[in-house]
């Protein structure tokens, strides 16, 4: 037997069936009339090969074999209805939906505490998968469904719908105390000062790497690593500097043991956007879920 020999109709009279114990009843639940529902429950019996329900006290008791299949049909049922209902309704409250969100490990570190607390609030049993997707795959990650959400500074990202939530800069984080950033400097003298440090970067943030390779800088690169959240271990422990966002950096400088320098980098300036596929702009969880990223972090 093939699931292209059933018809979802048979199923969802092998539900009620099994739920009522009774054709009759089953029969007046789906408006069927009961020789239709024998006719009906007669054809799904042919095709499992299996008699599913005998006469018993009034009504019909399941076979072993409708017990095995009764909660898959339940379940299978439930998903169908629960997805059909979603495509014009999204209860934040009561749905269960997975998000993937192409996000980097900054990222997390920085959004992710706040954005879920609020779905703790609101939406208790949405979940959220976070996952790096390569910038030339993003769009077409999007479009194909395979992610909902990226999020980020990501210029070289294009056909995808955005909106801009928060105006960034890149800074220099030192360790409190460094004896850098006890002397009083400004503008292009601070620029040319920073061949005084060494740096640590993250491999897979080009950006702040470019930025080394623009000043020059790239012989003074002592450390490179995989991962950004490591480095205000690394930066507090050690004299080396890093190139972050003001944004983060910030929230560390906050905890103490840090001191931030502003000097004016090439390419200092940047948005964090997020992005979405025109394809699922009018999906009720996609536009909830904007709203809620929106409230949170827009500037």
């Amino acid at each position: 037997m093939h699931i292209k020999d059933i018809d979802l109709n048979l199923l969802r009279l092998f539900d009620a069936v099994y739920r009522t114990r009774n054709v009759s009843r089953a029969a007046e639940l789906l408006d069927l009339t009961q020789p239709a529902a024998s006719q009906a429950l007669t054809r799904l019996r042919l095709l499992i090969k299996d008699p599913l329900f005998v006469r018993a006290g009034g009504g019909v008791e399941p076979t072993p074999k409708a017990d095995r299949l009764a909660d898959a049909v339940r379940g299978a049922l439930g998903l169908l209805e629960e997805a059909l209902n979603e495509s014009a309704l999204f209860d934040p409250a009561n749905s269960r939906k997975v998000f993937r969100i192409h996000m980097s490990d900054i990222g997390e570190g920085r959004f992710l505490p706040d954005l879920m607390v609020a779905l703790r609030r609101e939406a208790p049993g949405v979940r959220l998968e976070t996952l790096p997707v390569p910038r030339s795959e993003i769009a077409q990650r999007l479009d194909s469904g395979r992610i909902d959400f990226a999020f980020g500074f990501l210029p070289t990202v294009k056909d995808t719908q955005r909106v801009e939530l928060i105006q960034d800069r890149y800074v220099v984080l030192l360790r409190a105390g460094h004896p850098f950033a006890a002397r009083r400097r400004a503008g292009a003298g601070l620029l040319k000062d920073l061949r005084q440090l060494e740096f640590v970067a993250v491999r897979t943030h080009s950006d702040t790497l470019r930025i080394l390779e623009m000043l020059q800088l790239e012989d003074r690169l002592r450390l490179t690593t995989e991962h950004f959240m490591v480095l205000p271990a690394i930066v507090r422990a050690t004299d080396l500097a890093v190139v972050m966002p003001r944004n983060i950096a910030r929230t560390f400088a906050a905890d103490g043991g840090y001191t931030l320098i502003e000097p004016p980098l090439p390419l200092r300036d940047f948005t964090v956007s997020l992005h979405w596929s025109r394809r699922f702009e009018s999906d009720p969880g996609n536009q909830w879920l904007r709203g809620v990223i929106e409230r949170l972090f827009s500037e």
